[in-house]
């Protein structure tokens, strides 16, 4: 099939990737020149794992293509999937003007029946909106070309992506179309092939049904993150308490994990879109909100326990990180709480050292060269002296560090787990003070600490 996607970004790229690996010819389309002179020399700005030899594949075979020319993709694609950006606006809400843009766009080189996909993540009645957006664009070239406006929203994993879209464990298709759901099953044929993965609905509650999945999600971290501050209290262990619960099968153990609360290009803005959604229809989503408090607080919460342990002198000390990205495999640093940690660390006069499998790049970015912030190549390099160690990113290469190692490099042995990676009495026995997420034991290192 000839599919087109405007936007290649993560889920553009992705997407666009896994359908040209099945045999389609995908055209994707940015408006981004130098990042299509990448692509097309097999230089993919993101990681994610296994992305980039499907990219570079498919690419030298020809079944996808990169470009800058609007109105060649729209004429390519009999469907044109929306894959561009939707940043919160000032006020929280998804801010929609690169899914409009492309909707004109689209109205305006249309010349044959299409299916028009959004697979933006967008508030409830964009498929409205963008349908309006290509009708009028339609009209204003005096134009009756046929077309349908269907919302599939995309559910990768940063992480799992190329697994995620090559084997999902669902299909949201909303759309009224029997035409358009034919040829978005024809589409999906390969990835539904064990058992029909595929739920159809209607356009508005396909694009809830993407908000209500990563706002569940969502909950039931910051669910977790009070429990770990009861737990803190009161002297448990919310790890064990984790366990406990999860083995009620009506809560299971996927995103019971304590930490140092969520990030990345998801959760955080869903969360405010879909407050704002349901704010603008006149309901105050209270829940949405306290998600949204609990998740804000937990970003400060290894920067409490580093700056109660060292009783508030941090300045002039050198904290080694390992991890910035907000989760593992990847390099994704947007609203990671590394970010948090180390903006306050440098307000308090410390110094970092830091070290992550792949992000440092990005920190880069973000920060640019500074005197209070070196990256380096090793885990073990970040120790060399510092005051401390902070675990901000469960990536595996942590799960299992040589204990005594890490003694001898540190300057002052402790360790603040932000993902509750080890075990603590594993961690004291070595001569290390340690503090985790919630974990009772904790108390009496600080007691002593």
């Amino acid at each position: 099939m000839k599919v087109t996607i405007f936007g290649t970004g993560y889920v553009g790229l992705v997407t666009g990737t896994c359908l040209a690996e099945m045999g389609n010819h995908v055209v994707c389309v940015d408006v981004d020149a130098g990042k299509v002179e990448r692509l097309k020399q097999g230089d993919v700005p993101i990681y994610e794992p296994g992305l980039e030899p499907m990219v570079i594949r498919n690419h030298e075979e020809g079944r996808l293509d990169f470009t800058t020319d609007a109105a060649g993709g729209v004429a390519h694609g009999d469907i044109v999937f929306i894959a561009v950006g939707t940043p919160p606006d000032e006020d929280g809400s998804a801010d929609l003007q690169y899914v409009l843009a492309v909707a004109r766009t689209i109205g305006d080189h249309i010349d044959r029946y299409a299916v028009v996909v959004n697979k933006s993540t967008v508030p409830v009645g964009t498929a409205d909106r963008v349908r309006g957006a290509v009708a009028e664009q339609l009209a204003a070239r005096s134009s009756m070309v046929p077309f349908d406006v269907v919302s599939n929203p995309e559910f990768l994993k940063e992480g799992d992506a190329v697994e995620d879209c090559l084997r999902p464990d669902r299909i949201v298709v909303g759309s009224s179309s029997a035409k358009a759901i034919a040829l978005l099953r024809k589409l999906y044929a390969p990835f539904n092939r064990n058992h029909d993965r595929m739920v159809v609905m209607d356009e508005r509650s396909a694009e809830l049904t993407k908000y209500a999945a990563n706002a569940m999600l969502a909950t039931k971290i910051s669910f977790m993150n009070e429990m770990a501050n009861i737990a803190e209290r009161v002297g448990a262990d919310i790890e064990l308490v984790r366990q406990g619960i999860g083995a009620d099968p009506r809560i299971g153990y996927h995103f019971i994990y304590p930490g140092a609360g969520y990030g990345g290009s998801c959760f955080p803005k869903d969360v405010q879109a879909l407050a704002r959604t349901a704010h603008a229809a006149g309901y105050d989503a209270r829940l949405l909100g306290a998600v949204e408090a609990v998740n804000d607080t937990q970003k400060s919460r290894l920067f409490e326990l580093l700056s109660g342990h060292f009783k508030g002198e941090l300045k002039g000390l050198t904290v080694a990180v390992w991890g910035l990205a907000f989760k593992p495999n990847t390099d994704d640093m947007r609203e990671a709480s590394s970010r948090r940690l180390m903006e306050r660390l440098w307000e308090a006069g410390a110094k970092v050292r830091a070290f992550d499998p792949e992000a440092a790049g990005e920190a880069r970015r973000l920060y640019g060269e500074r005197d209070d912030l070196q990256l380096v190549e090793r885990p073990y390099q970040a120790l060399e002296g510092a005051d401390a160690l902070v675990i901000v990113t469960e990536w595996k290469a942590f799960r299992s560090p040589d204990f005594t190692r890490v003694k001898s490099l540190l300057s002052t042995p402790v360790i603040f787990d932000g993902r509750n990676l080890y075990d603590p009495a594993t961690v004291e026995e070595a001569g290390i003070a340690y503090y985790g997420i919630g974990r009772g034991r904790s108390l009496k290192g600080r007691e002593h600490g």
